[in-house]
């Protein structure tokens, strides 16, 4: 399984980007998908997920700023990110797990990685 993400840019503070990540197989009641960032000197954290159920669940630092969803006839899997901050500067992750149906929040509980997109916020 391949991921491949793409969106990753350079913005000023408060612009908006939105990150794409599509998959070479059909992502639909398969798998639970997920994007993490790591920042330099920091660990890998789970950004937003979205679950095979159609739940969705976000880091408290960006909940009302950045939306997660899938469109599972593109096998492609979207975080939209508005009013970016500085502190959003990371190499963001698109994640797949096929063994559960609610997503983790552990990089290590996730099966396939894309290559990562970067994104830098300036003040």
């Amino acid at each position: 399984v391949r991921l491949v993400e793409s969106g990753g840019d350079s913005v000023q503070a408060g612009g908006s980007l939105r990150l794409s990540c599509v998959v070479s197989e059909s992502i639909y009641a398969r798998y639970c998908m997920a994007w993490f960032r790591q920042a330099p000197g920091r660990e890998r954290e789970r950004v937003a997920s979205s679950d095979l159920d159609g739940g969705t669940t976000y880091a408290a630092s960006v909940k009302g700023r950045f939306t997660i969803s899938r469109d599972n006839a593109k096998n492609t899997l979207y975080l939209q990110m508005n009013s970016l901050k500085p502190e959003d500067t990371a190499m963001y992750y698109c994640a797949a797990d096929s063994s559960s149906r609610l997503c983790s929040r552990y990089p290590a509980d996730f099966d396939y990685w894309g290559q990562g997109t970067q994104v830098t916020v300036s003040s």
